[in-house]
């Protein structure tokens, strides 16, 4: 039981750095992403896979979405959509997964990739 609320307590300090974007202005901003994301109800994959509940699912988990080798790769060493890690993905996704098939060429503001995160947190 002491591990639990120290486990708990750790994951809410954990991320609180990237907690701070606005999910209005996030919502705003993921419009960039649309053309090739969905989210909300009935989100469906498009070009990349649909991102309800992207934040602490591991990469490459969508069994019904085609990744690329670099994608595939980096979910079999273990990478988890963190805020973090989704922030140094938005950064410059193929720096980040080298041979991603995403084009985007990234998002450079820090602002606009907290905002992001805090939109995509209020998809489950």
């Amino acid at each position: 039981m002491n591990r639990l609320i120290l486990t708990a307590t750790l994951l809410a300090l954990a991320s609180p750095a990237l907690a701070d974007g606005d999910p209005e202005k996030g919502e705003k901003v993921f419009r960039k992403c649309q053309a090739c994301h969905a989210v909300g109800e009935g989100a469906s994959n498009k070009v990349g896979p649909e991102l309800n509940g992207i934040v602490g699912r591991p990469a490459g988990s969508i069994g019904d979405f085609k990744y690329s080798s670099g994608m595939q790769e980096a979910a079999a060493g273990g990478l988890v959509w963190t805020p973090e890690h989704i922030a140094e993905f938005l950064t410059k996704p193929k720096d980040f997964v080298k041979g991603t098939k995403m084009t985007f060429a990234g998002l450079r503001k820090d602002d606009e990739r907290e905002d992001v995160i805090a939109y995509l947190s209020t998809f489950k």
